[in-house]
């Protein structure tokens, strides 16, 4: 795969998780009981990614895995975490699914 554009990189920094997830997830459910501690604009997700369950908490481009402690922000952050991948094949797994 060539570079990516620094246009592209930009569009997936500022991707809403949530969309991302949806494009990644065999299964991702929102969790309607979940009251944010801070930012009121956070949701819980429970998501099947690979066959990995994941309890996520999504506020726009940033994620924070809770079972592992881990977060970041940014679509390619949030594929490189879910599937393992390198930034390279993170950025490839993103043009495949058109996002």
């Amino acid at each position: 795969m060539q570079a990516v554009d620094n246009f592209i990189l930009e569009r997936w920094r500022l991707l809403d998780a949530t969309v991302v997830l949806a494009a990644l997830a065999q299964h991702a459910k929102v969790d309607a009981t979940y009251v944010p501690a801070t930012s009121i604009l956070s949701t819980r997700w429970h998501a099947n990614v690979g066959g990995q369950d994941f309890e996520l908490l999504l506020t726009g481009p940033k994620f924070w895995d809770t079972r592992s402690a881990k977060g970041g922000g940014g679509a390619v952050d949030l594929v490189m975490h879910l599937e393992r991948l390198s930034f390279k094949k993170a950025t490839a797994r993103l043009a495949g699914l058109g996002l």
